[in-house]
C-alpha cells in the first residue's frame, strides 16, 4: 500500500524567491503577446528556441498554446485582448467545402495580410481538431466571465456555431457519439497510435458541446426560431449520450477490469451489449493491477473495436474533471489513482503527458521510428509543466464543490498540488522554462525543447493564480 502522502513529506523546499519568480515569469508572458493591425491578439508559441532556422512555427499564434494565455487574461480581466483573439479565429474559420467549420490551428501576420494554417502547413498536414473544439469553450468562458453577453448573441458567433456544429453533429457510418479523427489531431500532434476516438478530443468535445448550447441559449433568449430550438434539442441529446458512453466504455477500475477479463467475446446480434467491442482477455496490460489499486479510476486513452488504449492520459481525465464528465465519485478515484502513481505521473517535473510509455519496438512500429517521440521523451512519456494547471484547477475545483467529501483524501491532494507547485517554481525559472522534460523522472530537459514556452510560462502563472491569488476564479469553469 502506498504511503500516505502529507505535507509534513514533502520533496522539495519552498522557494523564498517566490515573489520574484511569478514577477519574472510576468514579464516574461508580457514579451510573448503579439500585436496585429495595432492590436494585441495572443501569443507566440515560444520567445527563444535554440535555432534560427525559419521553418520553425514558433511565432505564431496558436489556438491551442493560447488556451491558456486566455484563460489566464480573463483572470486578470483583460478582455479586451481575448475578445480579439476570439474574433481573429472567428474571422478565419474555414469556409472551403471540405474543410468548412474548422478553425485554424494557427496563423500568422505576413506582409500585412492573416494567414491560417488549417492543416496544410504542419507537418503531416493533418488538421487539429482541438484547435476548433476548444474555440467555443474560450468564447463561453469569456461571455460569462466579462458579461459581454452582446458578443455571443452577435450573428457572427452564432453563425460560427452552426457551422461548427454542422462539421460535428452529422450522420456518418459510426453509429456512436463520438468524434473520430486520425492520429496526430490534437496536442499529441505526432504519431503515436491515437487514431479513432482519443479521451481528449472527446472530452474536448463534451465541453465544446455544452458551451455551444450556453451560446445559443442567449441567442434563444432574443428571438423565437424553429431550427434553433431543434439544433438545440439534438447538442443537448448529443452531450448525454456522449457522457454516457465515455462512463460506460473509458471510465475502468479495478472492478470493472476483473469484469472485463470474464465477459464472453466474439459475440453477434443482440448479445453484443456485454462485449460491444469485442475486447480480448489478453489485451488487458499486466501493469493496470498496480496502477489502478483497489480504489482508484481512470479514462482510458481511446476505445477502439478490439484494440483499447489502456494509457493514461494526464490532460484528458483533468479536461473530464474540470468539464463534469466524471460525476464526483468518479473524480476523486482518479484523484486517489495519481496519488497512488505520483511517482510515475508527478516525479521530478509534473506533470507527465502518458503513461506508460511505448518501449523501442513498439515506438518503432507505432510511431515509424518518429525521433521526437523516443521513449521517455516528447509525448511518449515526457514531462509536461504546461499540464499541472489543469490537474491543478481540477482538484481545487473539486475542493471547492464539495468541501465535506473525503476531506482527507482532498487534504492529501491538496498538498500534492502544492509540493509539485513549488517543484517547478524551484526548477523552471533555472531550465529556461522549457517545454517539455526527458527519461523516466523528467529531470532532463527535453532534447528538443523549447526554452521560454508561452505555455509553460503561464501554466505556472495560472497555478499561482488559483492557488494564491484568487481561488474564486475557478468558478468560470463551470459549463
Amino acid at each position: 500500500m502506498a504511503e500516505r502522502f502529507s505535507q509534513k513529506n514533502l520533496r522539495v523546499r519552498p522557494s523564498s524567491d517566490e515573489e520574484k519568480i511569478v514577477t519574472n515569469a510576468k514579464k516574461h508572458f508580457e514579451k510573448t503577446l503579439v500585436e496585429i493591425s495595432g492590436e494585441l491578439v495572443g501569443s507566440v508559441a515560444a520567445l527563444e528556441h535554440p535555432t534560427k532556422d525559419k521553418k520553425l512555427n514558433y511565432v505564431e499564434i496558436f489556438l491551442r498554446d493560447n488556451v491558456p494565455v486566455m484563460i489566464y487574461l480573463i483572470t486578470q480581466k483583460r478582455y479586451e485582448i481575448v475578445k480579439k483573439f476570439l474574433t481573429v479565429c472567428l474571422e478565419l474559420q474555414s469556409t472551403n467545402y471540405q474543410t468548412r467549420g474548422v478553425f485554424p490551428t494557427s496563423f500568422v501576420e505576413e506582409n500585412g495580410k492573416l494567414i491560417g494554417d488549417y492543416g496544410q502547413r504542419s507537418i503531416g498536414r493533418i488538421t487539429s481538431a482541438d484547435a476548433s473544439l476548444w474555440w467555443p469553450i474560450l468564447c463561453w468562458y469569456y461571455v460569462n466571465k466579462s458579461g459581454d453577453y452582446a458578443f455571443g448573441k452577435s450573428q457572427s458567433v452564432q453563425r460560427g456555431i452552426q457551422l461548427l456544429l454542422d462539421l460535428v453533429l452529422h450522420p456518418t457510418f459510426e453509429g456512436t457519439p463520438v468524434l473520430f479523427v486520425p492520429d496526430c489531431a490534437f496536442m499529441i500532434d505526432r504519431p503515436m497510435d491515437v487514431w479513432g476516438a482519443p479521451l481528449e478530443v472527446e472530452v474536448l468535445l463534451h465541453g465544446c458541446l455544452k458551451s455551444c448550447i450556453n451560446l445559443m441559449e442567449l441567442s434563444r433568449a432574443d428571438h423565437v426560431s424553429r431550427l434553433l430550438d431543434q439544433r438545440l434539442i439534438l447538442t443537448n441529446q448529443w452531450v448525454r449520450d456522449l457522457g454516457s458512453f465515455l462512463l460506460k466504455h473509458y471510465w475502468v477500475t479495478s472492478q470493472t477490469m476483473q469484469i472485463l477479463r470474464r465477459r464472453p467475446t466474439e459475440q453477434y446480434g443482440d448479445d453484443q451489449h456485454f462485449n460491444e467491442f469485442n475486447v480480448q482477455p489478453q489485451v488487458v496490460p499486466s501493469w493496470l493491477q498496480d496502477w489502478l489499486e483497489n480504489r482508484g479510476g481512470y479514462l482510458i486513452g481511446n476505445i477502439r473495436t478490439g484494440r483499447p488504449d489502456f494509457r493514461f492520459y494526464s490532460l484528458g481525465n483533468s479536461l473530464a474533471c474540470i468539464f463534469g464528465v466524471l460525476p464526483p465519485a468518479e473524480q476523486r478515484a482518479l484523484f486517489r489513482l495519481v496519488l497512488h502513481n505520483r511517482q510515475h505521473l508527478m516525479a521530478q517535473m509534473p506533470m507527465r503527458i502518458c503513461h506508460p510509455h511505448m518501449d523501442v519496438e513498439e515506438w518503432q512500429n507505432k510511431t515509424g521510428s518518429d525521433p521526437k517521440n523516443w521513449p521517455w521523451s516528447y509525448h511518449n512519456g515526457g514531462h509536461w509543466p504546461s499540464l499541472l494547471w489543469f490537474f491543478g484547477a481540477a482538484v481545487l475545483l473539486h475542493q471547492k464543490n464539495y468541501t465535506s467529501d473525503d476531506v482527507i483524501l482532498m487534504e492529501e491532494m491538496r498538498s500534492l498540488i502544492e509540493e509539485s507547485y513549488w517543484c517547478q517554481l524551484n526548477q523552471l525559472p533555472k531550465q529556461e522554462w522549457a517545454e517539455y522534460f526527458d527519461g523516466p523522472t523528467g529531470t532532463w530537459v527535453g532534447q528538443q525543447s523549447r526554452t521560454y514556452q508561452t505555455w509553460t510560462i503561464v501554466g505556472f502563472l495560472l497555478m499561482n493564480h488559483f492557488l494564491r491569488v484568487e481561488n474564486n476564479d475557478l468558478d468560470m469553469f463551470k459549463i
